[in-house]
């Protein structure tokens, strides 16, 4: 792709659209992986599009229609796009209360990955899987929860299904409690990333995925 433009596009949801940075700093991990692209003369024609809506969800429409609905619309129409990161399942698992059961949704989510993987290859696009980061202590949290995003996160990473897994959630959990955010990126609310935990996102994100 020497001499050439091409984007990577991010499906997600507030995580992605950069809830709890600095307002109008462009302090999303996105906005940083952009600079660090951007900085790397193998990489500097590489634009990133940020296709996060706060509340998203894979399954179902929240704010905003649901990640498979809207994804021919946001992500499979743009041009020069060679490859997908997918962080995206927070929300199905913290919103699933009472009468819904996790590990159905749990399933659903590996669902909903492979038909995102199938239909971006069928595009040509390349597709990474971003592992959920931990909300332990947040209101999302319970147990059953924790036990769904696990679930999740080992299917992301042994399955073989992605192109290539970018393990947000190990560079981003407490090593001392597992299910937590790392306190030097918890913007407070136990969910969602400061500005220093979203550079670490962006920081841990191999360059070398976009120079082949």
């Amino acid at each position: 792709m020497a001499g050439n433009s091409a984007a990577v596009a991010v499906l997600g949801d507030s995580i992605t659209n950069g809830r709890n940075s600095t307002i109008n700093e462009n302090h999303r991990w996105t906005d940083d992986l952009a600079e660090r692209l951007h900085a790397d003369k193998h990489t500097m024609r590489i634009g990133v599009l940020n296709e996060g809506i706060g509340g998203n969800r894979l399954l179902h429409d929240g704010l905003g229609p649901n990640a498979l609905a809207r994804l021919d619309r946001d992500v499979l129409a743009q041009t020069g796009e060679h490859w997908l990161i997918v962080l995206e399942g927070v929300n199905d698992i913290g919103t699933c209360k009472e009468e819904c059961d996790l590990d159905s949704t749990a399933q659903g989510i590996i669902g909903a990955y492979e038909q995102i993987i199938t239909r971006a290859h069928s595009h040509g696009i390349r597709v990474f899987g971003a592992t959920i980061t931990p909300f332990g202590a947040s209101f999302y949290f319970r147990p059953d929860a924790e036990r769904a995003r696990q679930t999740v996160n080992n299917w992301i990473r042994i399955s073989g299904k992605f192109d290539a897994v970018i393990d947000f959630d190990a560079v981003m959990r407490d090593p001392q409690n597992p299910s937590n955010l790392a306190p030097a990126g918890d913007s407070g609310d136990h969910l969602h990333l400061s500005d220093a935990g979203y550079k670490m996102m962006a920081d841990s994100v191999n360059l070398k995925l976009f120079k082949n």
